[in-house]
């Protein structure tokens, strides 16, 4: 394929080198003349680990060179990849200005050509930066989205110092566009690269990486934490977190990454509030860990916002154990849900196939009686009961049941899902899902 990358920084001479070396005919395209020149020279504009070695062979091989002159670029190739910086403003805010720049510049030379142009978005961006790009080069060309050109972010995974291995072997590519085209362009360009495609909405595609990158910076800030209330009780962190780090069935896993509502039981609020007060009484500070039980009432209120918002009365709980397959009601945050709208006066009704107090033992029975003894009043044992006789439904815990009885409520009623029972399903007419 013809290719040209504007932007001759860390991301696009990674790429400038790799496409090239897959045999594809690559033009960069900078505003710097010493950028230009260390290309066209053979030359890498960073230091990176087998980097000029690849630009030297590629320039070599008239597979790769540079110039200033984006018109020539543009049109001499059938995609263009935008690696262009998106620094922060004072406020912390994303400065789009330089992708914006690009675009305008890209979207006059489409103006002139008559073949089909593909636009690639690889540098960090907010959602809906696609959907701008998109506009404006509809409004400086006169051509149409999906018809002369197609837009597509696709972000990129490369670390310092590992750019080119990770170019090859990243954990994976991400597509996000609504041009069947440029899909089928992307899809190719990528072929030899050993890794799965996931084909997704533009919007989803400019959020993973913000996703990754944050979540990067939480575990590390997670372990840093952890570290220091190990020293201090003299212990090894690093014994601690390479053991948390092997397992893969909890710990490094999907299993509680899924966005939803807020966690409870008997274990997690008790052990976060048991760590931080001993993170207090050594005189340590947690900043992350001790926001952990306040991000988690936050969700508790956005759920109770999402029942206010339907400006109904009538409410009805499908699952309010903490989580499906237990009748463990300890510190449920479902059940703080239930007290508020109680103490509101709401009309509830609630149904759980696993909590009855005739069969509840132990703790779970001796919580019921002494902590929630009005809200087991309100519990059905038919959930038709609860259906029928409620204008909102709550889906709260992710039984099978519930993924069963969704298609068969009615349209007029109102579902507010807070654990996605049905993962095809986004917030739409009478659905409502909290992260979704």
């Amino acid at each position: 394929m013809n290719i040209s990358i504007f932007g001759l920084g860390y991301v696009g001479v990674v790429c400038c080198a790799c496409f090239s070396k897959e045999g594809h005919n690559v033009i960069g395209v900078d505003i710097e003349r010493a950028k230009v020149d260390l290309i066209n020279n053979g030359k890498a504009t960073i230091i990176e680990g087998g980097l000029e070695e690849q630009i030297q062979d590629s320039v070599s091989k008239n597979l790769l060179s540079a110039t200033q002159d984006y018109k020539l670029a543009v049109l001499n190739s059938e995609i263009s990849f935008v690696c262009v910086g998106t620094p922060s403003l004072a406020n912390g805010s994303i400065n789009l200005a330089y992708i914006y720049d690009v675009v305008k510049q890209i979207a006059t030379v489409i103006k002139e050509k008559n073949s089909f142009h593909t636009i690639v978005i690889r540098s960090t961006v907010k959602p809906g930066t696609l959907k701008v790009c998109k506009e404006i080069i509809e409004d400086i060309s006169g051509k149409k989205d999906g018809e002369s050109f197609g837009v597509v972010s696709n972000p990129e995974f490369l670390r310092e110092g590992t750019a080119m291995k990770d170019f090859i072997n990243p954990p994976y590519t991400v597509i996000g566009t609504t041009s069947q085209r440029s899909l089928n362009a992307l899809n190719d360009l990528y072929k030899n690269i050993k890794a799965p495609v996931y084909s997704i909405k533009p919007e989803e595609a400019e959020m993973i990486k913000y996703a990754n990158n944050n979540f990067h910076a939480m575990k590390i800030t997670f372990a840093n934490e952890i570290g220091n209330i190990c020293k201090a009780n003299n212990v090894d962190g690093h014994v601690v977190m390479d053991l948390v780090a092997k397992d893969t069935k909890l710990n490094l896993s999907p299993y509680y990454l899924k966005p939803g509502f807020a966690f409870g039981g008997s274990c997690l609020p008790k052990d976060v509030r048991g760590l931080t007060n001993q993170a207090k009484n050594l005189d340590l500070q947690t900043p992350l860990l001790s926001s952990l039980i306040e991000s988690n009432n936050y969700q508790i209120q956005k759920g109770l916002e999402l029942i206010y918002d339907t400006g109904k009365r009538k409410i009805g709980f499908l699952g309010f154990a903490f989580k499906s397959g237990t009748d463990d009601l300890r510190e449920s945050p479902i059940v703080e849900v239930i007290e508020t709208l109680i103490g509101k006066g709401f009309d509830l009704k609630v149904y759980d196939s696993n909590v009855h107090l005739s069969s509840l033992l132990g703790k779970n029975k001796e919580y019921v009686n002494s902590h929630i003894p009005h809200i087991y009043k309100l519990l059905k044992e038919n959930v038709d009961d609860v259906i029928e006789n409620s204008d909102v439904l709550v889906i709260g815990n992710n039984a099978k049941e519930f993924s069963k009885i969704l298609p068969t409520i009615s349209s007029e009623k109102i579902i507010i899902d807070l654990v996605r029972v049905d993962k095809n399903l986004t917030s739409k007419d009478n659905y409502i899902g909290i992260c979704w």
